[in-house]
């Protein structure tokens, strides 16, 4: 077994805790559903909140949106945009705008009380 000193496995813990959203105890859920804009490849997207045990809403979280197309890694992602609280406890919205039609994973950031990341896989085609 290895020695640890007291302070570095307290820090270790900390770091853990404070980037995993555990510090708080909740994990987050998200029902992603996004629409198709007016504009050529801009959807809007509600996003639903809350905790993956309790079913409880999670209100005043930090929401950031952004996607990637895992098919072609490095070569099409959106810069993240902030989601901003709608009417409903627990829903946020935000607006993307993609480089093309296809699969893409859509990526929720949250900060705040509640650090998660939950990512979507979703597909994204033209308006019939």
């Amino acid at each position: 077994m290895i020695a640890v000193p007291g302070f570095l496995l307290s820090l270790l813990v900390a770091m853990v805790l404070s980037g995993s959203g555990l510090a708080a105890g909740v994990k987050a859920k998200a029902e992603v559903s996004c629409a198709a804009t007016a504009k050529s490849l801009e959807y809007d997207c509600a996003i639903k909140l809350s905790d993956q045990r309790s079913g409880a809403a999670l209100t005043g979280v930090d929401v950031t949106v952004g996607a990637d197309m895992p098919s072609m890694p490095m070569a099409h992602n959106v810069k993240p945009v902030k989601a901003v609280p709608d009417s409903a406890a627990g829903t946020y919205r935000a607006r993307i705008l993609l480089e093309m039609h296809g699969d893409w994973a859509v990526k929720v950031d949250l900060a705040g009380p509640v650090r998660d990341r939950i990512v979507k896989s979703m597909r994204f085609e033209p308006k019939p």
